[in-house]
């Protein structure tokens, strides 16, 4: 098994930007020449088909002026269903297991993202509609075994992570709390529920795995101090964010109602343990659970226990997350430790700030406080953000200083009605692929050729759903 950060070691890819060899990326000039013909495994080796998805490649396709462009679609937008979800009937019943694409392993969150843009075309293919129902089962499984789990393996085999300071057992991959791990499964189900109509994914071992969410973030208010909280991690490592500070319970909380995330989405450990982004979503998730627990499933006491809690959430998000920003004026902070002490920055990784209104149906893109951490983000003032020759993004330490995200400039794109925004990121994003026809994780701010992860599913087919979001909204950016 492979971790995000040996595996870019193992494709020499080091984190101070060895450049990939011309083995990998081919020579440009030669690139450039040369046709572009699909880059997606033969229709045989394809782990999943949909023929909703292949409809949709054809007809946006078509609609695509830009050779490369529509090449780098008809790559991306299926990119999870060709190598990344195995898909088979346990028991009668749909099972999905998802990998991330470089690493064999299904984390929570990746497995949600990456199949969500598929939703859309559910209702008209039923194969597709069964692969989605058996992810939001296998999810429901996962987080059953262990809602502090972050990434699980598809059987008891073990992990490469099995010395880490926690309580390990042998279906995990790796054991890092995240608050957004338990948040994706909700908002696949959701608007899964919504799309199809279908209310038998909300059985027993759904419900079981629901009540665990919740408990798991009333626990990690940790009104009763660390002593109150079952999670803690820490590991062997010189990596500073891949561990936890203070016995794996992380930086003193005074408790106000916020909940703690030990890590970020990157897989990064928090600096204050209130993560406002995964906050935000955590009030969304509870909002929803608590609309099928009233519409769905006749459990009146759990919706309400729900939307009290995402009550003091968000009241303690408004009072404690954000504050007065010198040249931006009121922003949310990304993260704070309810004592006063409050991070300014952001992470490509999502949730994160930039994402807010693609995440919470509650922060609409025109919302005030949201508009000036935008501007905030996407600036020199967020210290992760970083401007080069080749473009300008946000990154994150996952990776270091000076790597852009593609998820950043596509998470730009989706967040936006500005047409000439939009048009903006999808020009930096066909110009930045390292003429590879896949996102990557990320991309030096000087040289596109220089990449980490070539193999990164949700990247891909994220840049799919902006492709099809632009066809909706603003399809002359396609045909232009």
């Amino acid at each position: 098994m492979t971790t995000r950060r040996d595996f870019l070691r193992k494709s020499g890819i080091a984190l101070a930007g060895v450049a990939l060899s011309k083995s990998v990326l081919g020579h440009p000039s030669v690139m450039q020449a040369m046709d572009y013909r699909s880059e997606r495994p033969p229709l045989a080796k394809r782990n999943f088909t949909s023929k909703a998805v292949e409809a949709t490649i054809q007809r946006v396709k078509a609609q695509i002026k830009d050779p490369k462009l529509a090449w780098m679609f008809e790559n991306c937008y299926p990119n999870t269903l060709d190598t990344t979800v195995e898909f088979a009937m346990k028991d009668g019943k749909p099972d999905t297991f998802v990998i991330t694409g470089d690493i064999d392993a299904m984390w929570l969150r990746d497995s949600s993202a990456q199949v969500f843009p598929y939703l859309s075309l559910a209702k008209e293919d039923a194969q597709l509609s069964l692969m989605l129902e058996g992810v939001i089962r296998r999810q429901a499984y996962c987080i059953g075994l262990d809602p502090y789990a972050n990434a699980f393996n598809k059987g008891a085999t073990g992990s490469e992570w099995d010395s880490d300071r926690t309580k390990m057992i042998p279906q995990l991959h790796e054991r890092k709390w995240e608050i957004d791990s338990l948040c994706y499964p909700i908002r696949l189900a959701y608007h899964y529920w919504k799309t199809t109509g279908n209310t038998s994914i909300f059985d027993k071992p759904w419900r079981y795995a629901m009540s665990r969410v919740y408990e798991t973030f009333v626990q990690q208010q940790r009104k009763n101090g660390t002593t109150g909280s079952p999670y803690s991690f820490t590991r062997v490592t010189d990596k500073q964010s891949d561990t936890v500070l203070n016995d794996g319970f992380g930086s003193p909380i005074k408790p106000v109602g916020l909940i703690c995330s030990s890590f970020r989405p990157s897989d990064d450990a928090t600096v204050f343990s209130f993560l406002i982004p995964s906050n935000l979503f955590a009030v969304e998730s509870l909002h929803q659970l608590a609309e099928i627990s009233e519409q769905v499933t006749g459990d009146h006491p759990f919706a309400l226990q729900c939307k009290r809690l995402a009550h003091e959430v968000k009241r303690a998000v408004d009072q404690y997350g954000k504050a007065q920003h010198d040249s931006f004026g009121e922003i949310y902070a990304y993260e704070v430790d309810g004592f006063g002490n409050q991070l300014f920055m952001d992470d490509a990784n999502v949730p994160d700030l930039l994402a807010l209104p693609y995440l919470c149906s509650f922060i609409p893109h025109n919302d005030p406080v949201y508009q000036n951490t935008r501007r905030f983000v996407w600036s020199e003032s967020n210290p992760y953000f970083f401007k080069g020759t080749a473009a300008e993004g946000i990154g994150g330490p996952h990776i270091g200083i000076g790597w852009i995200w593609p998820m950043s400039l596509i998470m730009r794109g989706l967040t936006t009605t500005n047409k000439e925004e939009m048009a903006y990121c999808l020009k930096t994003l066909r110009n930045t692929d390292a003429n590879t026809g896949f996102m990557h994780e990320s991309f030096w701010k000087d040289d596109p050729s220089r990449f980490t992860r070539k193999w990164f599913a949700w990247a891909n087919t994220l840049f799919g759903e902006f492709i099809l979001t632009i066809d909706r909204v603003h399809p002359e950016l396609l045909k232009g």
